[in-house]
């Protein structure tokens, strides 16, 4: 593509914290339970629940299990941002950086690297790192993207790719990255997404009167979908069932990391305990809602996951590790961002 040197790309991953020191992981977290779109409650009692009571005690265990995937580089999940801005460079005209919604490096640091390269730089394509829409991940990511634009008074445009869990390109890359470990012997392969609370799925919901409502809804027709974190979740799983002929009965849907009651269900920790009780002695495993292998993917799903489905009698545990800088995923990038380049709005958030 032909840069009008006026142009900018910037990538944007949830973040992490500076270091294993539960100084900075404590910081880390402040930053993100403080979160509105995360923990939603008024923020007086956020504040209380969040500074009182959850970080307090989750600190240091937070930084033990940050301890067990640190690498001499740093946070994996920076780390392969990192990689993944270096891989796509070559194949855009534009400068890329990267930023993380809680952390360094943040938004506020991308705008000033890009002004400093761009001095008259017109407009920023901004990509959240998040295939599926939710309260907690993508929106708060555009949401503060668009408070740091407006705080500093910026010129440029600012445009976001929008949530692509079907977008066909990225779809196919996810699906080739996969394939490989169907060929080896398995019983099960289960889709671990992030988690949400239920409430979540509902205040996003634009009509008020779908998501949740009904065992199908996520299946039944409605403009909920745009927004509805649930049903972008299965879509992908249903694409991938699709394009990799998994056969029925041999897949499932999971949700990880909750906090509290009242997130949606099935538990992934929960199916890992009871599945090689219903046969299932031979897992893979992915977490499709991530594209960069992180604290949640490595250690949550990759060491303590492992332990908890061998423990309960499994025989053979496999982590399909995240699309993290494969080819197929660059390409979909820079295909998505030469498409804006070329006056193709597809994948621009409307």
């Amino acid at each position: 593509m032909t840069s009008t040197g006026k142009r900018a790309i910037i990538l944007m991953n949830l973040g992490s914290p500076d270091s294993t020191a539960t100084p900075d992981v404590h910081r880390y977290l402040m930053e993100f339970l403080m979160d509105k779109r995360v923990i939603d409650y008024p923020w007086l009692f956020r504040k209380i629940l969040v500074g009182g009571l959850i970080v307090p005690f989750r600190a240091k265990k937070s930084a033990e299990a940050y301890e067990t995937i640190w690498t001499k580089e740093g946070s994996p999940l920076i780390v392969l941002t990192q990689q993944l801005q270096a891989a796509l460079q070559p194949l855009v005209a534009d400068p890329v950086e990267i930023a993380m919604r809680y952390g360094n490096p943040s938004m506020e640091d991308a705008y000033r690297r890009l002004l400093k390269k761009v001095p008259d730089l017109e407009e920023v394509i901004a990509v959240p790192l998040y295939p599926h829409y939710a309260m907690a991940s993508y929106e708060t990511a555009v949401e503060y993207a668009r408070e740091i634009h407006r705080r500093n008074k910026y010129s440029f445009r600012l445009d976001f790719i929008k949530p692509f869990f079907d977008e066909s390109h990225y779809l196919n890359a996810l699906a080739e990255h996969i394939r490989p470990y169907l060929k080896q012997d398995y019983d099960h392969i289960l889709f671990s997404y992030h988690g949400v609370p239920g409430r979540h799925i509902r205040k996003s919901d634009p009509t008020g009167n779908h998501c949740l409502q009904s065992a199908s809804c996520c299946e039944t027709a409605s403009p909920a979908h745009a927004t509805c974190y649930r049903h972008q979740c299965f879509t992908t799983t249903r694409e991938m069932v699709r394009l990799l002929n998994i056969p029925e009965g041999r897949y499932s849907n999971s949700f990880q990391s909750r906090l509290g009651k009242g997130w949606l269900e099935p538990f992934t920790d929960i199916r890992l305990e009871e599945m090689p009780k219903e046969g299932i002695k031979k897992l893979l495993i992915l977490c499709p809602a991530f594209v960069s292998d992180c604290l949640e993917t490595l250690e949550e799903i990759a060491i303590r996951g492992k332990e908890t489905f061998l423990g309960a009698g499994g025989e053979e545990y496999t982590m399909i590790p995240c699309l993290n800088i494969d080819s197929r995923w660059v390409d979909a990038l820079a295909g998505w961002v030469r498409g804006y380049a070329e006056g193709d709005k597809t994948m621009v958030l409307g």
